[in-house]
């Protein structure tokens, strides 16, 4: 899948880490996934066929701050570079609330795994290889939603992952008890990678299906707990679709959007007969938890 990268100059500005919360906050609106601090710029990456660029100049042209002024290039990433930035770095060992620890083939986990949590199960051991794919621990979304699924009753749940990218939730749900796990993605990398590291962890009731929404037409069933960690425009259009393979009194996890956008979230899913239970933040990223 080929991307594009932008990189936005901010001029004029006072707080420049609240002008880049604010250009991404925008440029995902413009179909931006990720991104990344470089100097006083920001970086953002764009699969090429979701690139709206009128849609991102209007934007930026309207941006909210007086006096600020953001101009940006963009370029078509570098496939070789790309591929490289995910598979070569790593990432240190994450400690969740002790009792999971995320990391990496290169890094081994801290301490015994063999030890016991403060409830008395076992820590779990999770490895994970990121092959272009989001998702490995390090960002506040995953971190948040892992800890919901660690604290849910997953014994003989089915669980589906709208948007995998590593397929980390999916195997974490596994490993906490669920019965049948489906995740899929639109990224071929991820769908990769998400069958790839649930072999590294002995999953072997995850299912990886490739594309979007529509791939849910396909699926048999019902699922008890449905999570998405994804941007906050295709939660608002997919949120319909989530909510159609919901069981009675399933639980809907979101995450991917800034504490500012938690408002339009919520509001979508009332309007969906979803009740919010459960709001949490981290450092101005947001997580939602519904029940249908």
């Amino acid at each position: 899948m080929k991307y594009y990268v932008a990189n936005f100059k901010i001029e004029g500005a006072g707080d420049i880490d609240m002008c880049r919360d604010i250009i991404a906050s925008l440029a995902a609106e413009a179909g931006f996934e990720s991104f990344e601090e470089n100097g006083d710029t920001l970086d953002g990456y764009v699969q090429q066929e979701l690139l709206d660029e009128p849609l991102l100049k209007s934007l930026l042209e309207d941006f909210p701050i007086e006096g600020v002024n953001i101009s940006y290039t963009i370029k078509e990433a570098e496939y070789r570079n790309w591929n490289e930035q995910w598979e070569n770095a790593g990432f240190e060992p994450i400690v969740i609330d002790d009792r999971c620890i995320i990391h990496d083939t290169n890094h081994p986990a801290i301490g015994s795994t063999d030890a016991l949590s403060a409830e008395g199960s076992p820590i779990l051991d999770i490895t994970i290889e990121a092959r272009q794919a989001f998702g490995t621990g390090t960002h506040e979304t995953t971190r948040m939603i892992v800890n919901e699924l660690l604290k849910t009753d997953l014994k003989g749940k089915r669980f589906l992952d709208c948007g995998c990218g590593t397929g980390i939730l999916g195997i974490v749900a596994s490993k906490c008890g669920a019965v049948e796990v489906v995740a899929y993605d639109i990224d071929e990398w991820s769908v990769e990678n998400s069958r790839h590291n649930a072999e590294l962890n002995g999953v072997d009731n995850m299912e990886v299906l490739e594309g979007d929404r529509n791939v849910l037409s396909h699926v048999n069933g019902v699922f008890d707990v449905v999570v998405a960690n994804i941007n906050r425009n295709i939660l608002l259009e997919d949120m319909c679709h989530m909510k159609e393979v919901m069981s009675h009194k399933g639980i809907l996890i979101l995450s991917g959007f800034y504490d500012t956008d938690g408002f339009m979230i919520a509001e979508k899913a009332g309007e969906l007969g979803l009740s919010l239970t459960k709001t949490e933040g981290c450092n101005k990223w947001c997580m939602l938890v519904f029940s249908a």
